[in-house]
C-alpha cells in the first residue's frame, strides 16, 4: 500500500472527503478521533497574523483552515507569507478588470465579476515578505506553491495559460474532473440559487 492509498483509507474510515491528500480537514478528524475533546480545536484553530486573518475571515469556512495551514507550513519552511486577499464582490472584480483597460494602471486580471474564484470565497492570494518588506516577485512563491499543492490546494502557478503564483484555491470535490469555465458557471448558478458551494 502506497502513501496515497494509506491516506485514502484513513480518510474513508474517519469520514472526510477521500482525496488522498492529508489536508486540514483530515488532520482535524484525526485529532478529534484520537485526542480528548477540545484538543483538535486548540491544535488547529491557531490564528495567523492580523492582516492574514482579515482576509481569511472573508473565505468560506471550508477554505479558512487551508489558508491558515499554508501560512504556518510556509513559516516552518522559513518563508514568511501573509494572506492578502480573499473574497471579492462582483463589483470589486469588475473594478480590477477595468484597471489597464478603461481605467489607469496595469492589467492585473483577465476575469470579470462572476468569472473569478475570488467571487465565491474559495480563493485567496498570498504575499511573500522578508521582515516587513513585501516581495512582489521571488522564487519563494514557487516553494509556497509546492507547499500549498501538498495541502490539496490548487495553485495558480501551475496554470497553463496565465500563471498566477500568489493565487491558491480549494476546488470543490464535485469539480475535480471538469474545466475551469464549467466550474465557474456552476459556481455562479450555486450562488444565484443560494446553494452550498461545496455540496
Amino acid at each position: 500500500m502506497n502513501l496515497d492509498e494509506m491516506i485514502r483509507s484513513i480518510q474513508k474510515k474517519i469520514g472526510v472527503d477521500v482525496d488522498g491528500r492529508a489536508g486540514p480537514a483530515t488532520w482535524q478528524a484525526i485529532y478529534t478521533h484520537f485526542f480528548p475533546p477540545g484538543a483538535a480545536a486548540t491544535a488547529l484553530t491557531q490564528k495567523a497574523d492580523a492582516r492574514s486573518e482579515t482576509a481569511i475571515a472573508t473565505l468560506l469556512p471550508q477554505v479558512q483552515p487551508y489558508a491558515r495551514a499554508l501560512v504556518f507550513k510556509a513559516a516552518a519552511a522559513g518563508i514568511t507569507i501573509k494572506i492578502l486577499s480573499g473574497l471579492r464582490t462582483y463589483a470589486e472584480q469588475d473594478a480590477l478588470y477595468a484597471q489597464g483597460r478603461s481605467k489607469p494602471g496595469a492589467i492585473v486580471t483577465n476575469a470579470r465579476g462572476g468569472y473569478s474564484n475570488h467571487n465565491f470565497g474559495i480563493a485567496f492570494d498570498i504575499g511573500v515578505f522578508e521582515g516587513s518588506k513585501y516581495l512582489g516577485e521571488s522564487p519563494k512563491y514557487n516553494a509556497v506553491g509546492i507547499l500549498g499543492s501538498d495541502l490539496g490546494l490548487e495553485w495558480g502557478g501551475n496554470w497553463k495559460t496565465i500563471k498566477d503564483a500568489p493565487h491558491f484555491q480549494l476546488r470543490p470535490a464535485w469539480a475535480a474532473n471538469i474545466g475551469e469555465k464549467e466550474m465557474l458557471a456552476a459556481l455562479r448558478d450555486k450562488v444565484a440559487s443560494g446553494a452550498d458551494i461545496y455540496v
